[in-house]
């Protein structure tokens, strides 16, 4: 019994847990963690995750993924949005938006989206709110 209770009453706040949806699983439904999630089956629906969201090569993500940080290896189709990073790797194609401080795209790596990057990227867009109903010519 002892064993259960130390760990649980003294373990330190940045001590996260690891969430790992594997290979040839299937979850439908939002998941939410306080700490690293990483995907190597299929996700339909929202990730969100406190610290990071990873989705190795092979993974999909068919929803939105929100965290601090996010590595993608694999596939979403939805937006990013990492408080931090985000890092794109060779193997991954995301079919959505993109906004983080910071980004970094390897050489392979497909974006097809908007893609938003600094102190502001978070931030809502008030450009659109303020011309809203306006028609603009390109």
């Amino acid at each position: 019994m002892a064993m259960f209770t130390e760990k649980g009453q003294g373990a330190p706040e940045s001590e996260s847990g690891l969430s790992i949806i594997g290979t040839g699983m299937r979850v439908v439904g939002d998941i939410s963690a306080e700490g690293v999630v990483k995907i190597e089956g299929t996700v339909v629906g929202t990730v969100r995750a406190g610290r990071q969201v990873l989705v190795g090569k092979g993974g999909e993500v068919e929803g939105d993924v929100i965290s601090r940080e996010a590595i993608i290896g694999g596939e979403v189709r939805g937006s990013i949005r990492a408080d931090e990073r985000i890092e794109i790797q060779s193997t991954s194609v995301v079919h959505g938006d993109i906004a983080a401080k910071r980004l970094l795209v390897q050489e392979g790596g497909e974006i097809n989206g908007v893609v938003r990057m600094g102190e502001n990227a978070l931030e809502p867009e008030t450009v659109e709110k303020a011309g809203a109903g306006t028609p603009r010519s390109y």
